[in-house]
Order: structure tokens, then C-alpha cells, then sequence
């Protein structure tokens, strides 16, 4: 899976009235340091700000089962969101010739009703990948933050940054793109530093591996399982053993501007994002997975987004269309 990648919500109360779109854009640059070059940039990105302002005010005002709000890319053409944190190529080989160590299937087990391994020390708080094509990177290491710490019973946070800088040769290309497949191979090949030792810039750079310290040692990563594509049991069937690396559809404004709510039947399954399946459950009588997304802690609900389960196929936003891996 190659993944290039690339916020707080208008209250449905202030969206009963005409907004003020003026006093809604002050708010918005205080809030997230929005500053631009000269008076002409300013009005474009106003009149962008106002369009998408329009966009979560038609959309909240028809009770979905989610809902949009201003965010850190309120002043994005939907265009220049994707370009900037979005982007996906099928791989040409799966797990970059990474051991395979088979497949996870659902064998009829009990599953639990709900899983949330954000609440049960497995997932670390939320990143933010910045403006770098690097949310391969995050999925990669959420996913062995977690069987890390299911293994262990210790919560060591992995360095995305070294992904970025050091694994390039196994084709992956730091901030333009990457596989998590690929990512995983590096791993198997070389340790792991910790985020503290070796921390995210949002820019590539030279590898420097070897003066960080070891947050997961060489050969802790002996290969890779997947799941099945379109298989809604043998996924939950894994993601209740541990969190997995999912590439979805999020080139759509509803991804752009989500605030909250279980997302429903906007998503194609066109991959262009990397992200981790942390759990699942229900909510309003909609079943739903529980996705870590990599764009900070003020982008949809507390850096999560919720995705329609149940619903088929290649599932909501794709999440079910490749074999969605873990090491």
C-alpha cells in the first residue's frame, strides 16, 4: 500500500442562524495560527473558508449520523487538501517481501461486542504528521506500538521520523509516499527507535538510526499477518487481538471537515490514506470501526474518526479492500 498523506467543530446551536463569517474567520486564524502573504491571499483563503463554512452548515442542518466543523483545513480547496496529506498506489508486491506468516481468519470465536484499545493502554496519544506525505509511517508504527505493548505490557511510542529518513531503499519515499508493506520490511530488518530518541520533524532527512536508543530491538519483527479482503469478521476478529494498519478513501470533504459521529455512506473505496483500526462497537444503533487518524488531537473527534461497520464490500471509505496487515 503506498500512502501519502497529508478542527474544532461550529456548534449546531451557531448553525441554526446565518453564520458570521468574518468573526467565525478571526476565530479560526487565532485558533490555529493561520497567517497569509499579503492582502490578495487573505481573500482567497476567506472566500475558501466561506465556502466550506457553507458546506458543514447545509450538511449539519440535515441531522446525519455525523457531523463537519471547522478544522485546521477550513481554508483548503478540497484539491489542495489531497495534494498536500493525501495519496495511494496499490504495491507491486505485498509486504515488500516481508515474511508472511500467513493469514488471520475468523474461525466462529465469540468476538467481544466492542474493542477500543485507546482505552486499554495499547494506542499512544494522538501525532500529527504535519505537512508531510508520511501517514504510512503512523499507521505502521501504531500498529506495532500495539502488539508491542499487548507483548510487553509497556507503551513505548516508535519513531515515524526514521521510517521517513532510513527507509527509503525499501521503497518507500518519506515525505512523497510510502507503503506501510514496505515499512514493515524495514522493521524486520532493522531496530526501531523510540519517538523520544529520535523525534518527528515533518521533513525528510539523512538517516541517523544509529545514535538513537532502541524502542523495539532488531529481530522483534520476524514477518507479517493479514486479513483478507472484504472481511468484515476475519478484521474485527483481528483488531480484537490488536491494532491494525488500514488504508482508507479520505479524499472527500466529509474526511476534510469531519468533527464527529459515525461516518456513513460518503466514502468510494479510492485508497489514498494510512491509518490504524483501534477497535469497534456502536453508537446510535450504528455499528462502527474506531480509526486513529496521524492529524493531530483537533481534527475530528480527538484525532478518531468513526467509520460505518457492517456495511460490505470493500466496507466504508475502502477500509476492507486490500489485506490490511500488522507485525
Amino acid at each position: 500500500m503506498r500512502v501519502t498523506c497529508g478542527l474544532a467543530a461550529i456548534a449546531a446551536a451557531q448553525l441554526s442562524q446565518p453564520p458570521n463569517y468574518a468573526m467565525l474567520f478571526r476565530n479560526f486564524k487565532n485558533d490555529y495560527g493561520k497567517t497569509y502573504n499579503g492582502d490578495e491571499e487573505e481573500a482567497r483563503r476567506f472566500k475558501i473558508f466561506k465556502d466550506n463554512v457553507d458546506l458543514i452548515h447545509e450538511h449539519n442542518s440535515k441531522g446525519a449520523s455525523y457531523e463537519l466543523g471547522v478544522n485546521q483545513f477550513a481554508d483548503l480547496t478540497l484539491e489542495e487538501f489531497s495534494q498536500t496529506y493525501l495519496g495511494y498506489t496499490a504495491p507491486s508486491k505485498p509486504y515488500g517481501g516481508a515474511a508472511y506468516l500467513g493469514q488471520h481468519v475468523y474461525n466462529g470465536e465469540a468476538l467481544p461486542t466492542s474493542v477500543d484499545w485507546s482505552t486499554q493502554g495499547a494506542v499512544t496519544p494522538i501525532k500529527n504528521q504535519g505537512q508531510c506525505g508520511s501517514c504510512w509511517s503512523f499507521s505502521t508504527t501504531g500498529s506495532l506500538e500495539g502488539a508491542n505493548e499487548i507483548a510487553t505490557g509497556k507503551l513505548v511510542s516508535l519513531s515515524e521520523q526514521q521510517l521517513v529518513d532510513c527507509a527509503g531503499s525499501y521503497g518507500n519515499q518519506g515525505c512523497n509516499g510510502g507503503l506501510m508493506d514496505d515499512a514493515f520490511k524495514y522493521v524486520e530488518s532493522s531496530a526501531l527507535c523510540t519517538e523520544e530518541s529520535y523525534p518527528y520533524k515533518g521533513t525528510g532527512g539523512s538517516c541517523n538510526a544509529g545514535s538513537c536508543t532502541a524502542g523495539l530491538a532488531k529481530g522483534s519483527v520476524s514477518g507479517y499477518k493479514d486479513v483478507k479482503a472484504n472481511s468484515e469478521n476475519d478484521l474485527a476478529s483481528a483488531v480484537a487481538q490488536q491494532p491494525v494498519s488500514i488504508a482508507i478513501e479520505a479524499n472527500l470533504p466529509a474526511f476534510q471537515l469531519y468533527s464527529s459521529g459515525v461516518l456513513t455512506g460518503v466514502c468510494g473505496a479510492s485508497l489514498d490514506h494510512g491509518v490504524l483500526a483501534v477497535g469497534y462497537g456502536t453508537m446510535g444503533g450504528t455499528e462502527y470501526w474506531k480509526v486513529k487518524n496521524s492529524w493531530g488531537a483537533t481534527w475530528g473527534m480527538s484525532g478518531y474518526v468513526l467509520l460505518e461497520k457492517g456495511k460490505g464490500g470493500a466496507g466504508e471509505c475502502g477500509l476492507l479492500k486490500v489485506k490490511n496487515s500488522w507485525g
